[in-house]
């Protein structure tokens, strides 16, 4: 049950967050999406080291946190969950920084590919559930400074 409150005090966060775009800096993933926004605190995985360790062997995750993994160019991507001891949701977003697909719940430990289709340049991890609960959908739009910004659908400002 404490569990429980904690993640709900969290997304009661997001949904009050103020405007988003205010604040751009490399440690927040900010979304907005029809009907809210959020924002999640980040860690960048940009590196080829860094993405292949991701969140592996972590026992838990706070629900306004994740995982920002960012390629040096637009690809095709896939992941896994060796090695991953959460339920994940990945979220797969374009150069655009638009939300392309979300594949919610991945399981732990599973070693079935998870592709995320071509054109991926950034993927962001957060807690198995998560993103359905607060309306993260094929069509968000992610601010953040790594994205070009003449070419963002939600520019830093």
């Amino acid at each position: 049950m404490k569990r429980f409150g904690s993640v709900c005090a969290a997304l009661v966060a997001l949904w009050s967050a103020p405007s988003l775009a205010a604040e751009c800096r490399d440690d927040l993933a900010l979304f907005r999406f029809p009907g809210g926004q959020a924002q999640f605190t980040v860690e960048i995985a940009d590196d080829v080291a860094e993405r292949a360790q991701g969140l592996m062997h972590r026992a838990n995750l706070p629900a306004s946190a994740g995982m920002l993994f960012i390629y040096e160019s637009p690809q095709a991507a896939s992941f896994w969950m060796r090695n991953t001891l959460l339920p994940l949701d990945m979220i797969f977003i374009d150069p655009t920084g638009t939300v392309t697909k979300v594949h919610a719940n991945a399981r732990p430990l599973d070693e079935t590919p998870i592709p995320g289709g071509d054109g991926v340049l950034m993927v962001l991890e957060i807690n198995g559930g998560l993103a359905r609960r607060i309306g993260i959908v094929p069509g968000a739009e992610l601010a953040h400074p790594r994205l070009a910004q003449a070419t963002a659908a939600f520019p830093c400002q």
